[in-house]
């Protein structure tokens, strides 16, 4: 019986169960289930939707288990970056995580700086600067005096957040760890000095775990419901710019191999290498460039760029207004229309989280 591995890859605005098969020399992949994603506003805050998400997963599992049942033997489970949930007394869910978006954040950058240095900051962490990271997150709730922080006893990423949901087991993976502009990667540790100069709680963050570790098998309640108890569930790089960076057809680093670079592109494009130290200097600093963890304990040196995001807010907004195009109606479009007319720099400001963003 020919093996088959899960993986559930959920991004900013659509995830999806993916079903892998190895024949000893080609990987065979095939989609079993696709679901849209994105953020959902409600009182003057964005949210992720943790519960709607929870039950895609599970109906995607579920048709995977049909089709596959006992020819599955392991599951993994990627995200995006940066958003977190936070558990309470006995592990209740305290809240929705926080979209990255949320307006929260506006100005928490230098709300922060007035406390720690930029500069101190990046030596500890060597992480771009965004108000999005996880670290600017925590410091819009302390900085708005949100009672979250009083309760929160654990810190799990979002896809440390599913695999608690799917196994009971609470681990910070690595490579989405160092997302949070709180590890250190030269050691490979929380910058937990960093959190007390913040006056953050360092007691949420929990063990690292790294890529391959195995969380166990499925809690009795989600097999029942999926109708398969002998599925393992195993950390890929849950990031999942550090799993797509680890397909990437080279088997060597950029040290070893210096003619080939990156650029995965969803919601965020990201463009970097792929070395074997963090650089953490004054021109890494000024030019806004970032260490992440990667599969196999290497470093993307990297920046996060503007990627499909305006556009998926322009569909999005058609839509509500009664005008539906599919992804390739949208892609005919801009081929037959004139190029080069305008410019702009998506990474602008305006374009974080408009009202309209046709308009």
């Amino acid at each position: 019986m020919q093996q088959v591995l899960l993986a559930v890859d959920i991004g900013g605005s659509s995830g999806r169960v993916v079903a892998g098969k190895f024949d000893g020399q080609q990987v065979a992949l095939e989609e079993v289930y696709r679901f849209e994603n994105g953020g959902s506003a409600a009182n003057d805050r964005m949210y992720w939707d943790m519960l709607r998400q929870w039950d895609h997963i599970i109906t995607g599992l579920s048709a995977a288990n049909e089709k596959y049942g006992a020819s599955i033997v392991s599951l993994g489970l990627d995200t995006w970056g940066v958003d977190f949930g936070l558990l309470g007394k006995n592990d209740e869910l305290i809240s929705n995580p926080f979209h990255y978006r949320d307006p929260q954040l506006d100005g928490i950058l230098e709300w922060g700086f007035e406390r720690v240095s930029r500069e101190e900051i990046f030596s500890q962490t060597g992480l771009q600067f965004m108000e999005i990271n996880s670290l600017f997150q925590l410091l819009a709730l302390q900085r708005r005096e949100s009672p979250i922080l009083d309760f929160a006893e654990h810190l799990l990423m979002i896809p440390d957040l599913f695999n608690w949901l799917l196994t009971g087991e609470k681990a910070n993976e690595f490579t989405n760890a160092t997302t949070t502009q709180l590890l250190n990667p030269k050691t490979g540790e929380w910058a937990l000095g960093l959190m007390e100069k913040f006056g953050l709680p360092a007691g949420i963050l929990g063990e690292i775990a790294l890529p391959g570790t195995k969380l166990g098998k499925l809690r009795c309640s989600v097999a029942k419901e999926i109708g398969n108890s002998e599925i393992e569930v195993v950390l890929p790089g849950t990031h999942d710019t550090a799993s797509a960076v680890m397909a990437v057809p080279s088997t060597q680093l950029l040290s070893n191999q210096p003619n080939w670079c990156y650029i995965s592109s969803g919601t965020w494009s990201l463009m970097g290498v792929e070395v074997a130290d963090p650089i953490i200097n004054d021109r890494c600093l000024e030019l806004n460039f970032t260490n992440e963890g990667g599969v196999g304990g290497s470093v993307r040196v990297l920046k996060n760029i503007t990627g499909l995001w305006i556009v998926q807010q322009c569909r999005q907004a058609w839509s509500e207004a009664g005008q539906e195009y599919s992804w390739g109606e949208l892609v005919d479009l801009a081929a037959a229309s004139m190029p080069l007319q305008s410019f702009i720099d998506p990474d602008h400001g305006s374009f974080g989280n408009p009202e309209s963003m046709p308009q």
